[in-house]
């Protein structure tokens, strides 16, 4: 469970007798926790009462120490969804030879897709014939009112919200996956879509920096800037050897670090380890 709310009231009716497990999703330490006096007491409790941490991310491994998780206690890093499915998340026969560009992350607070919008109309006068795929935000009033303002809604697609699953269908229409986030550990969405041959272009977070290199198998960005946005995404149409490159590169991260299969079978080790760590704990 994650942090706010539900690790904290774990954390508080936690006994000892079970473990508590806790897992950080991308914002709880550097969005949530910091927010007020009663988030910062309430994430310090919840790391010192929990028996083991799962973050997504090597960057959220290392805050939760400084949070109040002690050096003993277990740890997984590791996608929060177990891992990729490759039998629903793989690339299309063909690779996508047209501009087509997709934001997976739907309406967060911590997405600015306001500033992804405003890169859409920047984009289109050097690449007029390029598609962008807005997941998740069909009938979406602050959408549409964007497009109708910035004069883009012939290079726009709002999609409707889909089971999971079937956004494999959507990303593999794709060339580019774009994730417009201030605040991030790994995305899902991220990760499938790269899975499923999209190229990644992200904002330029530590955590993201734990899967793209830039240049090698993808291209960040300051997701408060439209321009930077754009940039690179202009920087990925134009640059097919890139692409290509990345490809190869992206297809072994993800066999290695995010194939569901042995990352479930690293969350079973990890449980494994937590409950003797409780049993430790409760023998002393």
């Amino acid at each position: 469970m994650r942090v706010p709310y539900e690790g904290m009231l774990a954390a508080d009716a936690h006994t000892g007798a079970a473990p508590l497990i806790v897992s950080i999703w991308g914002n709880d330490f550097t969005l949530h926790a910091p927010s007020t006096s009663m988030m910062r007491h309430y994430t310090h409790w919840t790391m010192q009462a929990a028996d083991a941490l799962h973050a997504d991310c090597q960057r959220d491994a290392r805050l939760a120490r400084e949070w109040g998780l002690s050096e003993d206690k277990p740890r997984l890093v590791a996608p929060t969804n177990g891992g990729i499915r490759n039998d629903v998340f793989y690339p299309a026969e063909k690779p996508v030879e047209e501009p087509i560009i997709i934001n997976p992350r739907g309406f967060r607070a911590y997405v600015r897709n306001d500033c992804f919008f405003k890169a859409i109309a920047l984009v289109l006068t050097k690449h007029p014939n390029a598609k962008f795929l807005c997941a998740s935000m069909a009938g979406e009033a602050q959408a549409i009112q964007w497009i109708r303002e910035l004069e883009v809604g012939h290079a726009v697609e709002l999609l409707a919200p889909v089971p999971h699953f079937e956004m494999a269908n959507a990303f593999r229409r794709a060339q580019i996956v774009v994730s417009p986030s201030i605040h991030d550990g790994t995305p899902n969405t991220l990760l499938e879509g790269i899975a499923c041959g999209c190229f990644p272009v992200a904002g330029d977070l530590e955590s993201i920096r734990e899967w793209i290199t830039p240049e090698e198998n993808g291209l960040l960005f300051d997701s408060n800037d439209p321009q930077s946005i754009a940039s690179a995404i202009i920087h990925a149409i134009e640059n097919k050897n890139l692409r290509e490159k990345a490809t190869g590169l992206n297809r072994e991260m993800i066999a290695s670090r995010a194939e569901y299969v042995s990352n479930m079978q690293r969350a079973e080790a990890f449980y494994g380890e937590a409950i003797k760590y409780t049993r430790r704990q409760v023998d002393k």
